[in-house]
């Protein structure tokens, strides 16, 4: 069973609202390759999840809730520093898809790339999923293999104390009392007032994020040479459509979103091809990611027999997605075979 009221009910199109939360907010950008570590739980996590995407994409594909992977993505080094380490990474994972692209390189006709004058790196199998095509696609999938969605949030959760099956208690918005043997909470901010009164404190800090939809004015404007993803000074281009694009996102402390922030944005600190500071600015959103305070994201741990939390992924959300899942699988394996 699953308790989501954005999964139950009908998935909204982020630019038609301007507060938006989890994966509803998320540009879905894949940036596993590329991760600048090699070693570590982040590294191992990112792997794990590019090596289980393409089999994500493939099964939960369906003419009713069509998934793809969507790549390149190109990151434009900000220095000749960063280019040099860029250079260094693409020689070490070249058999990962990573090339490094000089500045002559660069596309500057039909649709000019922003220029930093430092070259970039292409990563052949990073990229995007679209994170609403995933909700819908996942819910789907999910339906079709018997599971009950709610459309209700978990308000309370509790140790049985009762005989039988079912150690935990969870009492939800709907005034429901569901007893089940292991509990899954991944409610990013919501996390942590459901796991405090249980004596598991695991504070969070919102971070925020805005995203706009912006429109070309040229009627012949073409993506052709474009990647998925185009990174520029930690801002991401997302081609969306034949003349639009998503630009963003901000990283924002607390969730109140400033819009003094969107000007320097738009313009990529003055990087911004000519093309781009003429778009009509059609749409724009915003979104809180879960930051765990004093611990590294994401939270990803079996807190008691059958309480497992995975939450607090930041910015790595849909990245992480198949990699938690598949850890959560095999803990809730785990408390189902040793349930009373």
């Amino acid at each position: 069973m699953l308790l989501d009221p954005c999964l139950a009910s009908e998935v909204p199109e982020a630019s038609s609202q301007r507060g938006l939360n989890g994966s509803t907010a998320s540009l879905g950008v894949l940036m596993g390759h590329c991760f600048r570590r090699s070693s570590g739980r982040g590294w191992r996590l990112r792997q794990r999840s590019m090596a289980l995407w393409p089999n994500w994409v493939s099964q939960l594909d369906h003419p009713s809730s069509p998934l793809s992977l969507q790549t390149p993505l190109v990151q434009l080094a900000a220095s000749a520093e960063e280019a040099e380490r860029m250079r260094q990474l693409a020689q070490v994972r070249r058999e990962r898809g990573l090339q490094f692209l000089e500045e002559p390189a660069l596309p500057s006709a039909q649709t000019p790339w922003p220029r930093t004058g430092h070259g970039a790196l292409l990563s052949e199998q990073d990229g995007r999923v679209d994170p609403l095509g995933l909700l819908r696609a996942l819910r789907r999938a999910f339906k079709a293999q018997g599971g009950t969605l709610r459309s209700t949030s978990a308000q309370h959760l509790e140790r049985s104390s009762a005989g039988g099956n079912g150690r935990w208690r969870v009492v939800t918005a709907a005034g429901d009392s569901l007893r089940v043997d292991a509990v899954v909470i991944c409610s990013a901010l919501g996390s942590a007032p459901l796991l405090e009164p249980l004596g598991h404190p695991r504070p969070m800090e919102a971070v925020l994020g805005q995203v706009l939809e912006l429109k070309r004015q040229d009627s012949q404007a073409s993506w052709e040479h474009w990647p998925a993803v185009l990174t520029c000074g930690g801002i991401n281009l997302i081609p969306h459509g034949e003349r639009q694009l998503w630009l963003g996102a901000t990283v924002e402390p607390g969730s109140e979103a400033n819009p003094s922030l969107l000007p320097a944005m738009q313009t990529l600190n003055n990087l911004a091809p000519q093309w781009l500071h003429d778009t009509e600015r059609v749409g724009q959103w915003h979104g809180l990611r879960a930051r765990p305070q004093g611990r590294p994201a994401p939270l990803l741990e079996q807190l008691e027999p059958g309480l497992i939390l995975a939450s607090g992924h930041y910015r790595n959300g849909v990245l992480l997605a198949p990699a938690s899942a598949e850890w959560v699988s095999q803990q809730i394996d785990g408390s189902i075979l040793t349930a009373p």
